[in-house]
């Protein structure tokens, strides 16, 4: 990258995403609200072109290889309210608000963060640090 293109990508005013080479980009998704983590997800660019068209956030699933808009099946879905990207622009963070209650995570959870990981041992143990549910994932996705 020459010093030129780096100076554009870094102090420039284009948006232009770098996706690695899956095609893909991580995305940071927060409350506009409370600023908390909610999730985690990939982006390819079909869902941040929709995700910038719809003013919705949709991901891209690896693991089911399909495009996905979150809140399709338990109905809380989320609004876009900001969008950044990182200094060389392979990270998105978006600022969402939920319709419903502030659920993201699939286990009915607020936020897909929910254990921490104790430090300075060597055997690695979560500790539970929201176990609260928001609503039930058996009801909202079945079995």
């Amino acid at each position: 990258m020459s010093d030129n293109s780096k100076k554009e990508l870094e102090e420039g005013t284009a948006f232009t995403p770098r996706f690695d080479k899956d095609g893909l980009i991580p995305c940071i998704t927060t409350s506009a609200g409370s600023g908390e983590v909610l999730m985690f997800a990939w982006m390819n660019r079909e869902a941040l072109e929709k995700s910038l068209e719809t003013g919705e956030a949709w991901y891209w699933s690896r693991s089911r290889n399909a495009l996905w808009h979150k809140g399709t099946t338990s109905g809380f879905t989320q609004k876009i309210i900001s969008m950044k990207t990182d200094c060389d622009q392979d990270c998105i963070w978006i600022g969402v608000e939920v319709s419903g209650p502030e659920a993201a995570c699939h286990t009915g959870r607020q936020s897909c963060f929910y254990r921490s990981v104790e430090l300075g041992k060597k055997a690695t143990k979560l500790a539970f640090t929201r176990a609260d549910k928001i609503f039930d994932p058996k009801k909202v996705y079945g079995d």
